[in-house]
């Protein structure tokens, strides 16, 4: 049995409508685009901070010391009433350290050292005091052994 089997052209590709698509892409996309310079190219000076002439030595940190009584002390300075609990003073110093470890572009550290017997509360009175001064590196200094 002889079978005559047609005869197929070659498959072709017509990629005219493909060209003509990327080319439509590529004016599109070159429309839409903007050109903007980068900050860094524009030479404008923003306001900020003044520059000192002479340097300031600040403290690595502050230490604010809780007494058995409920007194605050920042520097060996009392700070408020024992009974205050929202400690404004403190808050206004730390305020004050904060902007000017920013100015000098330091850390604000805060080490709390209570005695043994403080208040728990107190602790946290200062800790509010600290958070509302934005000051966020705060840690505790450890007890000394008694060796008893």
């Amino acid at each position: 049995m002889n079978l005559n089997m047609p005869q197929m052209d070659e498959p072709e590709l017509d990629v005219t409508s493909l060209i003509d698509l990327v080319f439509l892409l590529l004016v599109f996309f070159m429309v839409t685009c903007s050109l903007v310079k980068s900050e860094g190219d524009l030479g404008i000076q923003l306001p900020g901070m003044l520059a000192s002439a002479e340097s300031v030595d600040m403290p690595d940190e502050q230490i604010v010391e809780i007494k058995e009584n409920g007194r605050v002390y920042l520097n060996d300075r009392e700070f408020d009433s024992f009974d205050s609990v929202d400690l404004p003073m403190l808050v206004a110093t730390l305020q004050r350290y904060k902007a000017a470890s920013d100015a000098s572009k330091n850390k604000a550290l805060i080490t709390i050292n209570a005695e043994d017997n403080s208040r728990h509360q107190r602790v946290i009175d200062v800790m509010n005091a600290c958070a509302a001064a934005g000051i966020s590196d705060i840690t505790f200094a450890g007890a000394a052994g008694s060796g008893d």
